[in-house]
């Protein structure tokens, strides 16, 4: 099977423009800059905005989908251009483009734009691109042809690129920021974690693994949610191993750390723990890894052994495919942007109700990528199970193409929904910040870096009706999980100690900040189920404890319902288990508070 370039898709790398720094995904280990000598950390709880598995296709051309011609259209126009990765995510966009560049008959032409789409793996790149065309542009070059227009990028390692691009293009002028306009995809399972059947079985037998990929990324991004889940620790430190948290070797980009686990690769690492040197030494080898497709199928098919622990089919809002653009430009060509944004989501639509577009769209991408085939192409879009080299299922891919509704949902402009990428944005921008300040020390905010006025503009001119909860792949219809369920299944359980007034069911004033953060992790995960269970300690009478813990369940689960109720309805049950599962002792005023306590349990279908 051809492979992909090693260049892929990249997350979180330092960027030298201008004497700023970010970072996003993919890049070889010398462009990375080595993080300094560091403690073991409790993972992050991180809660994902809401975003279900996206609807089957029908496998049949059950919608009448123009198809795009072959020959050059709308060459009378000027040309646009935009770089993105070799990711599936941009299928509706290629439907809509026709080509490398916009056919006769194509919905790009159709909407007014003549685009030209290329491929570009390496973010400094993307980075440079929008700074030479933001440049030529203070000079007075109304379409410069030099740079790009627009780039995408992936949602989740956005605040890092992100940081880096606006660092460089602020020195312009503010008004030559980046913004995000509008999100054309998802990746939904292709970007995962991979790890030993055990691991996904009981987490906890984690503790001491060693996980190869490229550190501060995407796919990075995934491992550190459900370590944070999951109560386990990580090991920011490259040069060591500790044995009680999860140990990463950073590789060069996402084939190699399918290689390193492939090929047996090991390494001699000082064995630290409590953040101290032991003085002894240990061989480590690479027990998983967090890759993209291909690296999952190469690894299925040259080694084997490891399954998909969780992957961006459960935490399905984690990695929206956005568009970005030069601020002053794009305001000064509002109908190319709508007619871009217009003409990749009704693409995407295109995509996702018909198998013939969808066979069209998976041969533009073998072309645009210059790599492997359709059928190559088509396959991993819809994400397949398939038996690895030792006889194990393993799932494989897996991407969406955005229809208007899905981008209303993305950004929160259906009613009753949230802004699932600012969550994101947010969740994983902290995260990087957390553990690595000295590379990323801080990114603008989700306000800053969106202009939602082009997609609202679209959303305006298609009519109340344009957006269907009921059509969304955005909303979770996932029947919810019973109490007392078993744990198959279970993804993670994690203790949110969210304040209450004393022996009430209403919520201290403190807990606000608390809920917020819960709501954005749950976002995330939008492709599991939730469970809330109630805690008290033993102070009080039984029964009545059992009923204020289920009572304290049922206040969470209603003010997520209420923040957004289009992501949140119908996903969460409660279970209240009064004074009857302490976490310690309830002997001490600290271990009380401490059996005080919501827990939250996240579930896959």
């Amino acid at each position: 099977m051809a492979q992909l370039t090693p260049a892929g898709k990249a997350v979180i790398l330092a960027l030298v423009i201008g004497g700023a720094v970010g970072g996003y995904r993919l890049f070889g280990s010398k462009l990375i800059p080595k993080a300094p000598d560091k403690v073991s950390v409790s993972g992050t709880k991180i809660v994902l905005p809401d975003g279900s598995t996206p609807a089957p296709s029908t496998g049949v051309g059950d919608l009448n989908v123009a198809m795009p011609g072959k020959e050059a259209g709308c060459t009378n126009l000027p040309e646009v251009r935009l770089l993105g990765y070799a990711w599936n995510a941009h299928m509706g966009l290629h439907f809509a483009n026709g080509g490398p560049q916009a056919t006769q008959g194509s919905l790009m032409c159709t909407n007014g734009v003549n685009l030209k789409f290329a491929r570009q793996d390496m973010n400094d790149k993307l980075t440079e691109a929008l700074v030479s065309f933001a440049t030529k542009l203070s000079q007075g070059d109304k379409n410069p042809s030099v740079g790009a227009h627009f780039v995408t990028v992936m949602g989740d390692g956005s605040a890092a690129f992100l940081k880096g691009v606006d660092d460089a293009l602020s020195k312009i002028g503010p008004e030559y920021r980046p913004k995000v306009v509008g999100a054309i995809g998802f990746s939904r399972g292709e970007d995962k974690f991979m790890g030993p059947a055990d691991w996904k079985r009981d987490p906890q037998s984690a503790r001491g693994g060693v996980i190869a990929g490229v550190l501060r990324d995407g796919d990075w991004n995934i491992a550190q949610k459900w370590i944070g889940d999951n109560d386990l620790k990580t090991n920011p430190d490259e040069k060591t191993y500790d044995p009680d948290a999860i140990n990463w070797i950073n590789t060069s980009d996402y084939l190699d750390a399918g290689e390193k686990y492939i090929t047996g690769y090991t390494e001699e690492r000082a064995v630290v723990r409590n953040g101290k040197k032991t003085g002894q030494t240990m061989k480590i080898k690479v027990d998983g890894v967090v890759t993209w497709t291909p690296g999952d199928v190469n690894v299925a098919q040259k080694r084997g052994g490891l399954v998909s622990i969780v992957s961006t089919k459960e935490y399905a809002s984690q990695m929206p495919c956005v568009v970005i653009g030069v601020d002053k430009w794009c305001k000064a060509n509002r109908p190319i942007v709508e007619g871009l944004l217009k003409a990749a989501l009704a693409g995407g639509e295109a995509v996702q109700k018909s198998d013939q577009a969808l066979g069209q769209a998976a041969e533009i991408s073998a072309v645009v990528y210059k790599e492997s085939d359709a059928a190559y192409w088509k396959k991993y879009y819809k994400g397949v199970t398939e038996k690895d080299k030792t006889g194990l299922s393993v799932e494989l891919g897996g991407s969406r193409a955005n229809n208007l509704s899905d981008a209303a949902f993305t950004f929160g402009l259906a009613q009753g929904s949230a802004n699932l990428y600012s969550a994101v944005y947010k969740v994983f921008g902290d995260l990087v910040v957390k553990q690595y300040p000295e590379i990323v020390s801080g990114y603008p905010s989700a306000d800053q870096v969106q202009d939602l006025s082009y997609l609202k503009a679209i959303l305006a001119k298609a009519g109340s009706g344009a957006v269907k909860a009921g059509d969304t792949t955005l909303v979770a219809k996932i029947k919810p999980t019973q109490p007392g369920k078993p744990a198959d299944g279970e993804g993670s359980k994690s203790k949110w100690n969210i304040p209450f007034m004393t022996g009430r069911a209403e919520f201290d004033s403190k807990a606000v900040q608390d809920l917020e953060k819960l709501k954005r992790n749950l976002l995330v995960a939008s492709n599991m189920s939730v469970e809330i269970q109630g805690h008290t300690d033993n102070v009080g009478d039984p029964t009545k404890n059992m009923q204020l813990s289920e009572a304290r369940a049922f206040a969470v689960k209603t003010w997520l319902e209420k923040q957004a109720p289009a992501n949140f309805k119908g996903r969460i049950s409660v279970s209240s288990y009064g004074q009857t599962k302490p976490i310690v002792p309830n002997t001490t005023d600290a271990g009380r508070a401490q059996n005080r306590r919501v827990e939250i349990v996240l579930r896959t279908n």
